[in-house]
This record gives structure tokens, sequence and C-alpha cells, in this order.
């Protein structure tokens, strides 16, 4: 039995904490036992109390926090942990710190470009404790190792990759219009949908500006947004669907925690990102048999095969997006044949038993 520390430094929903969850209960099934530590009660907390897991509950704002160290050491001694695994710049830090405190090893995971800010103080010296306490540091894509690789000074002997993986017994075809109906979409709209929290990395203000020129030529359409939303970003896209006379056509319907069941509601589904670690909404759009639009945004560039399993475009481009969502319009039967090959490799290359086992190898060889 292995003693596992599974740290994350935010509450959700999000992809990097999908994953966490995921890895937390799943290497369970695996003669593993979970302590989970978050930052407070949300989605994560609901989510893992739902699947059998209590986790622990360590408060992390503000700068740096001698509190929240030693908490984390007290937990690693108590609970006899074997090893960490942490996720995010900023538990990757504590806990790294930790484990040399500790003498457990670590194993950090960075999940977007997006890990660590513009404003981020002592970069240099924090990746410094990541690269010296942590035995291997995981990406979830090569574009976003090759990223960190390149502006930062993360150990590349330690970096490897990893990709995120979903569960396909979730995630498959299964028509469905309940959302569609709550809009007032009918049979013949065209839906459009995308699932992400309101961020500037998400590329939403591209998306409704392409959506205007789209609902121009193919009055059918329509657009949903599903994510968290709110402040100044979120406020600003609504005053922009506003003036463009949008509010009939593209609509954010907030969070919703079925995610497969909104994905079935679209025709088919659109990452206008300008960067991203990975995406886990793309290959879930992907295992549901839905025709997908994504930009070369990072991590979808590993995941998409433009032509084959989906369609690719430039990010930061009205003009290439608009391209990739018209062709969806005029040639849906041949999107719908991606979509079909598009299964497939979700099942082959990203389900989360391959996941899962490949982080119980890493796990087994360096506690």
């Amino acid at each position: 039995m292995i003693n596992i520390l599974h740290a994350i430094d935010t509450g959700g929903p999000g992809g990097a904490e999908t994953v966490f969850i995921n890895l937390v209960t799943g290497l369970e099934k695996h003669n593993c036992r979970s302590h989970a530590v978050i930052p407070r009660k949300g989605w994560v907390h609901e989510q893992l109390n739902d699947r059998g897991v209590v986790p622990i509950i360590v408060k992390s704002k503000g700068g740096f926090s001698f509190k929240y160290l030693y908490h984390l050491i007290r937990i690693i001694k108590s609970k006899k942990i074997d090893i960490v695994l942490s996720h995010l710049f900023g538990s990757n830090v504590y806990c790294s710190l930790a484990g040399l405190i500790c003498r457990v090893p670590v194993i950090s995971v960075f999940h977007g470009f997006v890990d660590t800010s513009e404003n981020e103080s002592l970069v240099d010296f924090k990746f410094r404790l990541i690269n010296w306490g942590s035995k291997h540091i995981v990406f979830v894509s090569d574009q976003l190792k090759a990223h960190y690789q390149q502006h930062t000074i993360v150990s590349r002997k330690k970096s490897i990759t990893i990709y995120n993986g979903i569960d396909t017994d979730v995630f498959k075809p299964a028509k469905a219009d309940n959302v569609r109906k709550e809009l007032g979409f009918t049979n013949d709209n065209i839906v459009f949908g995308s699932i992400g929290n309101i961020r500037p990395a998400k590329g939403y203000d591209i998306l409704i500006v392409a959506a205007t020129q789209v609902i121009k030529e193919f009055p059918q359409c329509r657009f949903i947004i599903a994510g968290q939303g709110s402040g100044k970003l979120y406020e600003s896209l609504l005053k922009k669907i506003k003036d463009l006379n949008l509010r009939d056509y593209l609509t954010f319907i907030g969070f919703r925690g079925n995610v497969a069941n909104v994905l079935n509601n679209f025709d088919a589904f659109v990452l206008p990102s300008t960067t991203e670690g990975f995406s886990i909404s793309t290959i879930e759009a992907m295992a549901c048999g839905i025709p997908i639009v994504v930009t070369k945004s990072g991590g979808p560039e590993e995941i998409v095969d433009s032509g084959i399993n989906g369609i690719m475009v430039n990010a930061n481009s009205v003009e290439s997006l608009v391209i990739g969502l018209r062709e969806i319009v005029t040639q849906y039967d041949k999107a719908k044949g991606r979509a079909v090959t598009a299964i497939d490799d979700v099942n082959t290359k990203f389900n989360i038993q391959s996941m899962i086992m490949k982080y119980l190898s890493l796990l087994l060889t360096n506690k």
C-alpha cells in the first residue's frame, strides 16, 4: 500500500482540478491510499466527497505562508506519506519544500501556460525549489514542457510528459436536447458550443466576433459558452454581445456539472483559446462524437490531426476561426466522419486508465 498525498491550490472547477480528482480516486483502485489537500470548500471538495474521499482543507491564500508549509509537513508525518503528487505552481513550490524537509519524494505537475503569472515574484528561486525537491516534473503536453524549458529554469532532466485522460464510459455519444430546449433552440439550429471558465486565455472575445460573421451568413447558427464567469472580463464580453446584437444567438449558460450532457447538446465544439496546456474539454467533445474546431494554442496541436479527427485553425485569428466554423456548416457530413475517427483516438490515446497507469508507474518507481 502506497500512501500518497495529493495537493492542489485551487477549488475548481477546471481541467487541472478534474485531473486531480480523477487521480485521487483512480489511484485508490491500485493499492494506493490517497490523502487530498485542497484550499477551501467548493467544487473539488464536493466531487471528492461524492466519491468517498474526505479532503483535508488547508488555506493557502496570500504570499508565502509558513503556516501552510507547517500543515503540509504535519500531514506528511502524521499520515506517514510515502510520496507527494502536487498540481499547479503554488502547490509544487510548497510540496517540494515540504518534501525536502520530510525527506519524502515529490512529483510536481504543471497543467497550463498560465500556471505562473506575469507578476509572480521570485520565480527563479521557486523553480530552483521545485527542481531540488521534485523527483520528476510532469507536463501535460510536449508543447507545455517546451514552453517552460524555454522560458524558465525548470530542470530538463527531470521533465516528462503525461497526457491527461478522461473516462470514456462517461464521455460518449448520447444525443441530448435539454439545454437546447432550455434556450429555445430548434432542430433546425446548428449549435456550436464551448466549455471552459471565463478567462483571457480562452479567447471568447475572438469567438464572439467570429460568431457575428458566421451568423450573418448562416442565421440558423447558435452559440453556447458553458463555464464560470464573473468580474470585468465577463462583463466586457456580455457588453460586446449586446453591442453586436448577439443576445438571441450567443448565450453564456454558466457552469454546468454534467459536462457530458452539455456537450451532447452541441452539433459542434469550438475551442477558441489563445493558449492551452492540454485541453480536457477538447478530448471530452471528441469522445462524445462531436465535430470539433480548435485553435493552434499549444496542447491541442498534440490532440488534433487537422482534416483527420477535427479542424485546426490559427489562434488569435477571427478570420481563421470563421473559416473553420463555416466548414462545419457547409460540410457537416464530412465533419461527422472525422468525429468517428476522433472517438477512436481518444479511446486509444487519452483514456483515463492509461493516464492513471502512467502516474502509478511513476509513483512506484520513485516512492
